[in-house]
């Protein structure tokens, strides 16, 4: 049978008083709970259980009951009379819902199998017994499938997973050769919003002596912008034989990539008078008036001494607009390590100091190899994932994050 049957719990054996063992033995408190854990009983769905498994089948019974136990509260008239307390509820509820939707549509599928197993084993018919097979398979896929999404509903949601992001890109160890692979680096995940349809806009930069960038900030804007690359935090290292290197050898750089959600200003509160704002002749490329007219921005965070620079736009106000979004967004992400911090010290700043032995991700181009360090995951396509072809990389990062989320959800 699929991997979900063989995980659910087969908490009693079946018997025609088990009806009773459930409310003698589980102890259920009212007939949703007894009809909820007979469901189980009755279907037989596994001979044994694992300890997470009999945690998500609590969750899952659990969001059943509330789910209920809400519609009965509505439906009382002094609680529809409160439209305050109705909308509560109605809030509650809808959480709740396509959890619950899942569950039974679980259970369904389990019933449905249940048939189908027992017409399958009848030899009267071997016609009817060979078309019940095929529904066995076609069961135990949608199972499975509605398992893994039980599973995302039950994960605890990220809630900037849909905030656009500030990307900022460093070199680290290597002199010039970390600075062009900065500029890789910046190119990749460029190519790679462009595939999402996202906009990117260049806040900041410092150009490299050969190219590339001592430093870039940039914003990517689009839905779900921060919950594909928040995993990209983190030092990248490149293996390869750079451009000043005439004798053929490889050398190892990095270059590290902070990933910070845009903070709004209801999240971040400023106090106009920590903040010293400066105005000046921008240092790059951009036409008459971006150069002789005092366009670029720098903002410095008194209380911090953080500083952030915005000269990219042709107009003060935008550059203004801009700086302010990288400094709540730092300040922001600074508060977060800091809490995190104190409730999980063991844990490390997202960028570290950019040494090499810190890295999460290798790219290794004489060998044509990208390794994520966090999960194992080795691909020999580096020229399409430098390109910005990250789905495969993000996708199994994604799925890795959402067990352990799943896990830490089912205490």
């Amino acid at each position: 049978m699929a991997a979900l049957t063989s995980l659910l719990p087969h908490y009693f054996p079946r018997s025609s008083g088990c009806r009773d063992q459930c409310a003698a033995t589980r102890g259920a408190s009212n007939v949703l709970e007894m009809g909820l854990a007979l469901d189980y009983i009755e279907l037989g769905m596994a001979e044994t259980s694992t300890p997470m498994y009999d945690r998500l089948v609590g969750r899952l019974q659990e969001a059943e009951r509330r789910y209920e136990e809400m519609n009965r509260l509505m439906a009382q008239p002094e609680v529809a009379a409160d439209y305050a307390r109705l909308q509560e509820l109605a809030r509650d509820q809808a959480g709740l819902e396509e959890l619950v939707r899942l569950h039974r549509q679980h259970l369904k599928l389990a019933r449905d199998l249940q048939d189908a197993h027992e017409l399958a084993g009848q030899g009267k018919d071997p016609e009817l017994a060979e078309l019940a097979r095929q529904e066995v398979s076609s069961l135990e896929a949608q199972q499975e499938q509605v398992f893994r999404q039980m599973r995302q509903a039950l994960m605890p949601r990220d809630p900037r997973d849909n905030k656009d992001v500030i990307v900022e890109i460093r070199g680290g160890a290597g002199g010039d050769e970390a600075g062009l692979f900065a500029g890789d680096l910046y190119r990749m995940y460029a190519g790679y919003a462009q595939s999402k349809g996202w906009k990117v806009e260049v806040i900041d930069s410092s150009e490299g002596a050969l190219g590339g960038f001592k430093e870039i900030v940039f914003e990517v804007l689009g839905k779900g912008a921060f919950s594909r690359l928040k995993y990209e935090r983190g030092v990248h290292r490149v293996q390869r034989v750079p451009v000043t290197e005439a004798s053929g050898r490889i050398h190892t750089s990095t270059a590290t990539v902070a990933v910070l959600p845009e903070a709004d200003e209801v999240e971040v509160g400023i106090d106009p008078n920590d903040l010293r704002i400066d105005i000046f002749h921008s240092s790059g490329a951009g036409g008459q008036n971006v150069n002789k007219v005092s366009t670029a921005v720098r903002i410095v965070y008194l209380p911090t001494g953080m500083m952030v620079t915005c000269q990219d736009e042709r107009s003060q106000l935008r550059n203004k607009m801009k700086a302010m979004a990288v400094l709540r967004a730092r300040l922001l992400d600074m508060e977060r390590h800091k809490q995190e911090a104190e409730i999980t010290a063991e844990r490390r700043a997202q960028v570290g100091s950019g040494e090499r032995a810190e890295k999460i991700r290798t790219y290794n181009f004489p060998q044509g190899r990208v390794t994520d360090h966090r999960i194992g995951l080795t691909l020999y396509n580096l020229q399409a994932i430098i390109e910005g072809s990250l789905d495969h990389l993000i996708d199994a990062l994604a799925t890795e994050d959402q067990a352990q989320r799943l896990e830490a959800a089912l205490p």
